[in-house]
Formats: C-alpha cells, sequence, structure tokens
C-alpha cells in the first residue's frame, strides 16, 4: 500500500477553506485540525455550534510534525492549545468546550440525567457504529464486508429508533449529533463501494441524514468531496469488482 499522505490534499478547500481563512488571528484557542479527519471535524463542530473564538491550524497527522508531538504526543488531530495549556481527544475537547463556555449554546442537556443518557448514545456511536463503519471500508472479502454492512446497518438501526427529531435529542442539536455526523456525510463511500443505503436502516434514517448534512455548521465545514473520496480509495476496490456491491443491485439478500 502507498504511503497514505501522498493522497491527502494539504489543506481544507471549498466552503472549509473559507471558513480557515476567517479563524487566522491569535485567540485564546489554537485549533489543530486535519480538514479531512471526522474526528477533528468534531471538536471543528462544537466550536463552529457554540461560537468559540479559534484559530485554526491544519495538520496532517501522517506526517507527525515535531512541534506538534510536544502538543499531542500521539501526534493525531484534534487537539488545543488554550492559554498555553494542550488537550487532546475530540470527545475530551468537546466535553472541555462545554465547561468551560457555559454561556455559548449547549451541546448536553441541562438536566443531570438527561445529560447521562446522551453520553450513553455517544459512547454507543463510538463504539457500536464507528468500528464497524470503518472495518466496512477496509475489509476486502466479501464475506467479511457482509458482516460489517450488516454490522454497521444494525447499530444505524438502533439510533434510527430512539431520534427524536428532528435531531437526535429533539429540538436540541446535540453532541450526540456531532459525534455521529462525520460517519453519515461519508456514507457513500460505503453506498458506492459497498452496497450500504440509508433506506436499509429504517424509517426516519435517510430524512436525519439529510439534515445533519444540511446543518450550517456541517456544510461549512466541509471540503471539495473529491479530496475526501481520494483518500478512502486507497482501501477501496473498484465499484465492479465488489461482490457484495454487486448482489445488493441484483436484489440478492445481504441480512
Amino acid at each position: 500500500m502507498s504511503n497514505p499522505d501522498a493522497d491527502v490534499h494539504p489543506v481544507a478547500t471549498g466552503p472549509a477553506a473559507e471558513l480557515v481563512a476567517q479563524h487566522q488571528e491569535p485567540q485564546d484557542i489554537v485549533f489543530y485540525c486535519g480538514w479531512f479527519c471526522p474526528y477533528a471535524a468534531r471538536t471543528w463542530l462544537a466550536l463552529e455550534e457554540k461560537g468559540i473564538p479559534y484559530q485554526y491550524k491544519e495538520e496532517n497527522p501522517f506526517h507527525k510534525d515535531k512541534e506538534f508531538l510536544k502538543i499531542n504526543p500521539k501526534g493525531l488531530v484534534p487537539a488545543i492549545v488554550y492559554k498555553g495549556r494542550a488537550l487532546y481527544e475530540s470527545l475530551v475537547i468537546c466535553e472541555f468546550l462545554e465547561d468551560a463556555f457555559p454561556s455559548t449554546p449547549p451541546l448536553l442537556p441541562k438536566d443531570p440525567f438527561e445529560r447521562a443518557h446522551a453520553r450513553l448514545w455517544i459512547d454507543y456511536v463510538c463504539k457500536s457504529v464507528i468500528p464497524p463503519f470503518q472495518r466496512l471500508v477496509q475489509m476486502q472479502e466479501p464475506d467479511k464486508q457482509r458482516v460489517e454492512l450488516e454490522a454497521t446497518i444494525n447499530a444505524m438501526r438502533t439510533l434510527a429508533e430512539k431520534i427524536k427529531g428532528p435531531w437526535f435529542l429533539g429540538e436540541q442539536f446535540s453532541l450526540v449529533d456531532i459525534v455521529l455526523v462525520p460517519w453519515v456525510i461519508r456514507d457513500h463511500v460505503i453506498a458506492q463501494y459497498r452496497g450500504y443505503s440509508r433506506e436499509a436502516v429504517g424509517a426516519g434514517w435517510k430524512e436525519y441524514a439529510e439534515r445533519l448534512a444540511k446543518r450550517e455548521s456541517v456544510v461549512k465545514t466541509q471540503s471539495f468531496e473529491e479530496h475526501n473520496t481520494k483518500i478512502y480509495r486507497r482501501y477501496l476496490r473498484d465499484e465492479a469488482q465488489s461482490g457484495l456491491a454487486k448482489a445488493i443491485r441484483a436484489g440478492l439478500p445481504y441480512m
């Protein structure tokens, strides 16, 4: 497999590039992001939703910049430096933003029980939705693809049954939506190459996914899709070679 950093466009493009240009002035928060990283997208969305001033800095984690390693020894995005002190891990940062900026629009319910309930679903997304999605992208064997496709759809189906609408918790756009949306807006990859469809998840999921994709903060943080898709292609066979995708199109059972 070729070196993955050769396939990654060096900077954000499209609407994301316009947003980056607006966040170059020094601020208390310096946000280190890889425009293509779904985990970094969580922090970016939280910053935008809460309207917190930040300075954006592009960081390619494939290059493991020595200076950046002083901020995050893992060399991964996202990371922030807040008044000279560093934090990393997307959910840790999102929770920090929620605590440190209480006067901004909240991303978690105020009621302690409802807040804990939201965290249970955040944990579910992280442990039950994202792992099979990621494996589905990477698996080359049709039988393994079949297993991960079923796991992905079933995990999303569980979420679909709990959506209160218009957002997961109801009227409040929350951290549950934020931790999920970077994968929802990338589901076209597994739709094209792995036989996935939003309709297969169940009633309401397609509409929910479309609302997420149209959310202002999501639109503003998106780069041109051609650069995003190129990253995934290093894992994906040509669609015509995918036995699973052909079976789906032919109407054969896959669940």
